[in-house]
C-alpha cells in the first residue's frame, strides 16, 4: 500500500506547485519595456534633440562651458546659444524667433516676456552681477573712480540706457549725481568691452565678468558704487519651445550645482 501511495503524493506536490511556477514565469515576462525585472524601477529615458538657449552677452563664456558640458552628458544633445544684449534677445523672441531658452542680465527684460506670455513657468533667478571699469592695461587717461569718468577729454564708452548694463550704470549716474557723457552707447556689454580692447575708447563700463573674462586684456577698476546697481539674473522656458524636457534640464542644469561652480568662477554672484 504504501508503494501505491508514494506516486500519488507526488503528482499531488507537483501540481501544486506548477501554477505558483506558471506565475513567476508570467510575472518575468509581462515586465513592462523601460522597467527592470530586478526593482521593477522605471529607468531614465535618454535625452535626445536640440535645445536653442537665448542668453545675455555677459552669459556667453559661462553657457558655452555649461553647454559643452551638458552635451557631454547627453550625447544625443546638441546646445545652440544665442548671445546678445538682453533687450535685442526679447525683440527676437517677441518676433517670432525660435527659442527654447531664455536667460536675461535683468529682471526687467525678462517682465517683458512674461508679460507678453511668451514665458513658461515661473522665472529661476540664477547669479547676481556688477559694473566695473575697464580700461586699456597702460590706462592712458589714469582712471581711478566713476567720478574720474566724467573729466574733460575721457573718452567713455557705455551700453545703451534699454540693455541691462546700461541701466545699471544710469542707477550709478543717479547715486552718485555723476553725469557721463559717453562717446558711444553700445547694445551689449560685449561691445563696450571691445572698444575698450581695441584702443577706441579710454575706458567701459562692463560687468565684473566680463573684466575676468578678458584677463590681461584690459585693467579692472572696481568702484563702491557699483553696489547701487546689483543686477539679478532669471533664466526660464519659452512658451514656444519645441523641446521643453530639454529646456528644462538645461535650465536645471545652470540653476544646479554644476552651474553655480562654473558661475561662480566666472565672478557671478549668488542672488
Amino acid at each position: 500500500m504504501s508503494g501505491a501511495r508514494k506516486p500519488l503524493a507526488a503528482l499531488l506536490v507537483a501540481g501544486a506547485l506548477s501554477p505558483a511556477l506558471a506565475g513567476c514565469a508570467a510575472g518575468t515576462a509581462s515586465a513592462p519595456a523601460g522597467t527592470s525585472a530586478a526593482t521593477g524601477t522605471s529607468a531614465t529615458p535618454a535625452l535626445s534633440g536640440t535645445v536653442t538657449v537665448f542668453a545675455a552677452a555677459s552669459l556667453k563664456a559661462t553657457f558655452t562651458k555649461l553647454a559643452s558640458d551638458f552635451e557631454a552628458k547627453n550625447p544625443s544633445t546638441k546646445v545652440t546659444l544665442n548671445s546678445a544684449g538682453s533687450s535685442d534677445l526679447v525683440t527676437q523672441i517677441t518676433q517670432g524667433a525660435p527659442a527654447d531658452v531664455f536667460a536675461s542680465a535683468d529682471t526687467k527684460n525678462m517682465a517683458k516676456l512674461t508679460y507678453a506670455k511668451l514665458i513658461d513657468g515661473q522665472p529661476a533667478n540664477f547669479a547676481t552681477n556688477v559694473l566695473e571699469i575697464a580700461v586699456p592695461p597702460s590706462n592712458p587717461a589714469s582712471i581711478r573712480s566713476f567720478a574720474d569718468l566724467a573729466k574733460p577729454g575721457v573718452k567713455v564708452v557705455t551700453c545703451a540706457p534699454q540693455v541691462p548694463c546700461g541701466a545699471a550704470t544710469d542707477k550709478v549716474e543717479k547715486a552718485t549725481g555723476t553725469t557721463l557723457k559717453a562717446v558711444s552707447e553700445e547694445s551689449s556689454v560685449t561691445d563696450v568691452l571691445g572698444k575698450v580692447t581695441s584702443g577706441e575708447a579710454d575706458a567701459g563700463l562692463v560687468y565684473v565678468t566680463d573684466v575676468k573674462t578678458a584677463g590681461d586684456k584690459v585693467k579692472g577698476i572696481a568702484f563702491p558704487e557699483s553696489d547701487q546697481a546689483v543686477n539679478t539674473y532669471p533664466i526660464a522656458a519659452v512658451g514656444t519651445s519645441k523641446n521643453k524636457e530639454l529646456a528644462a534640464a538645461f535650465i536645471a542644469t545652470v540653476t544646479g550645482s554644476q552651474g553655480k561652480k562654473v558661475l561662480t568662477d566666472a565672478g557671478f554672484g549668488t542672488p
